[in-house]
């Protein structure tokens, strides 16, 4: 189990659901941002601590062409 804030899974779950509407496999997307193929991957996997940073969101927005307020929640978790 990892030990993530309930913020941060909440947005790794949307940037997916976002991810996989606009067809996006996790490798496209690892590439997009310029990172290896196993990137998304990494952030994805429950085991694992990996999160994103505001940077990532903000290229993933850009990338998905959506806004960055689409990651987050209406209110505070």
């Amino acid at each position: 189990m990892n030990n993530l804030a309930k913020i941060d899974l909440h947005i790794i779950s949307r940037v997916k659901e976002i991810r996989k509407e606009k067809g996006f496999t996790q490798e496209r997307l690892s590439l997009c941002l310029g990172k290896g193929v196993g990137f998304i991957g990494d952030i994805e996997a429950p085991s694992k601590k990996a999160k994103y940073n505001v940077h990532h969101l903000n290229e993933i927005a850009k990338i998905l062409n959506c806004s960055p307020r689409e990651f987050w929640p209406e209110k505070p978790i």
